[in-house]
């Protein structure tokens, strides 16, 4: 991942709508893994459309600071 918020959104508006496994920590040694596809990035923040389960949120939104700190971490998915 790059080392400046704004090369962080310049590689994720390349990487719109791709497959993308998020990883985030959730406090004291928890991590929570969510799988979506993002879909929109914006000057502060992109959206993750999240896979459908009952009981969860349709999508999700982070910060490319939460990135740059490593709180969440991208994983995407290789186009066959």
């Amino acid at each position: 991942m790059p080392t400046t918020i704004a090369g962080i959104k310049e590689k994720l508006d390349a990487q719109v709508g791709q497959k993308v496994l998020v990883t985030a920590q959730a406090g004291r040694k928890k991590v929570t893994q969510r799988q979506g596809i993002l879909s929109e990035t914006y000057p502060a923040i992109f959206i993750v459309k999240l896979n459908k389960r009952e009981g969860s949120f349709d999508r999700v939104s982070y910060s490319y600071a939460d990135l740059l700190t490593n709180n969440i971490s991208l994983t995407f998915e290789e186009a066959e």
